[in-house]
């Protein structure tokens, strides 16, 4: 047996890539931003900037970024000429490119057309357009209220104060924190509702708006009084318990370096842990504020064998064991660890992801259908998936099905390590997030 470990460079961040561009392109100026991650997703955001007035070129390996003047701007910005056409905002399949761009658009002046894919068309966004109609943003609906398609007539933010809610999305608070440093004035945003979902990603925000150098503070409720604390130091957001107040600073103009994605390398983590070689991925930041990185600890209580150092991090072949694990503040890992489950000795039980439904798919029914074509037990109960582990039938053909879905496409492929043909109805579709996936996954199953 092979026992040098395969090498694998991560890919740039997603998230990181969305919050970055949109940073860059709403400073007054020229960024150089490298390291960026090229996919669809990216592609959908990048088009909406440039949709909105922002300037984004290829020069090298960098993207050179000039800011929109006078923030993002829509059709009949000016209130002259009615007859001009909304900017175009066409979303396809991005849920993040649809939250934070339709939220950072609306701190804009003019009026823009925000639409996408069927599926996208489908899934809610009514807390975000109720928050956004309080600050003083217009909609006309084609169909339903509180879905897409719509256009909106937005002259800025407007109002002063707003609530919004993690229930279904963290990104309807990154797209509001976003947008607020283009108001003229200091915009408050309170986080109400029963419980909050994927915080990791919000401080993903926070930390491109310090970088980029926007005005903001977090106060946590302390009795009946609001105190500032370091964003740094809060690792939860209680409904009713804090705030942001956000500074009416814009940005500035900076050179950035996007960090890689472990949301993507969770895919060759496991690989590491239930495959045949040991696996080092180059590229992570082992400190990143980046909630996936959950995966590190997810697998290490699974029983496998991780070790950080200088080159990366390194997984080696181990046996795993089930576990318990809430993954509400890591949700795009579910996938991979559902699959990772079914190499397990014992059951495994994910909760507290039920807003894996809004997905690109209904991603905890997905999950459960596609690992359960491997003779593996699986179970949804309330907001909990339980997968139960059977013997893999090695040499057996599967086509799992994608749904479109990039992460049930790569995680699925971890059952290629068990020894299964597997095969895809829509492989293509990991060109969302990761358009090289298959080249680096050959080096995996080589």
């Amino acid at each position: 047996m092979n026992r040098e470990p395969i090498i694998i460079n991560a890919p740039a961040s997603k998230s990181l890539s969305h919050r970055t561009l949109i940073a860059a392109a709403l400073a007054n100026g020229v960024s150089e931003i490298s390291g960026a991650l090229d996919s669809d997703d990216i592609t959908r955001t990048r088009r909406c900037l440039a949709a909105c007035g922002a300037s984004i070129n290829e020069k090298e390996s960098m993207l050179i970024v000039t800011g929109m003047e006078a923030g993002p701007r829509g059709g009949n910005a000016d209130g002259k000429h009615k007859d001009q056409k909304p900017a175009e905002l066409f979303m396809h399949e991005s849920g993040t490119t649809c939250r934070l761009m339709t939220a950072v658009a609306a701190a804009g002046h003019g009026t823009f057309k925000v639409h996408g894919a069927p599926r996208m068309h489908e899934r809610p966004m009514a807390e975000l357009v109720t928050a956004l109609g309080k600050l003083g943003s217009k909609f006309a609906y084609d169909n339903k209220k509180g879905f897409l398609p719509f256009v909106m007539t937005s002259k800025g933010y407007t109002g002063k104060k707003v609530d919004i809610t993690l229930e279904e999305s963290s990104q309807y608070l990154s797209g509001l924190l976003l947008g607020a440093p283009l108001a003229d004035h200091e915009t408050i945003i309170s986080v109400t509702g029963k419980k909050a979902v994927s915080w990791p990603y919000v401080a993903l925000t926070l930390r491109i708006m310090e970088d980029f150098k926007a005005g903001f503070e977090v106060e946590i409720k302390k009795g009946k009084k609001w105190q500032a604390v370091p964003w740094r130091s809060v690792k939860n957001a209680t409904p009713g318990e804090i705030r942001f107040i956000v500074q009416p600073t814009s940005y500035e103009p900076t050179n950035y370096r996007v960090e890689g994605d472990w949301s993507n390398a969770s895919y060759f983590l496991a690989a590491g842990a239930v495959g045949r070689n040991p696996v080092l991925i180059k590229g992570l930041a082992a400190d990143s504020l980046q909630g996936d990185r959950a995966i590190m600890d997810i697998l290490s209580q699974m029983g496998a064998s991780i070790k950080v150092n200088f080159d990366g991090i390194l997984v080696e072949p181990s046996r795993l064991r089930g576990i318990k694990v809430d993954m509400g503040r890591c949700p795009d890992l579910v996938p991979t660890v559902a699959a990772a489950a079914a190499f397990a000795a014992t059951p495994t039980t994910i909760t507290n992801v039920a807003h894996l439904r809004i997905k690109e798919t209904d991603r905890l029914q997905a999950c459960a259908t596609e690992v359960a074509r491997t003779q593996c037990g699986t179970e949804i109960v309330e907001d909990s998936l339980i997968i139960r582990p059977s013997r893999l039938p090695k040499g057996r053909t599967i086509e799992f099905t994608t749904y479109g879905d990039h992460r049930m496409a790569m995680s699925m492929s971890l059952f290629e390590l068990a020894g299964l043909d597997v095969s895809f109805d829509n492989p293509t579709c990991v060109e969302k997030s990761f358009p090289n996936f298959w080249d680096e996954w050959k080096k995996i199953i080589k």
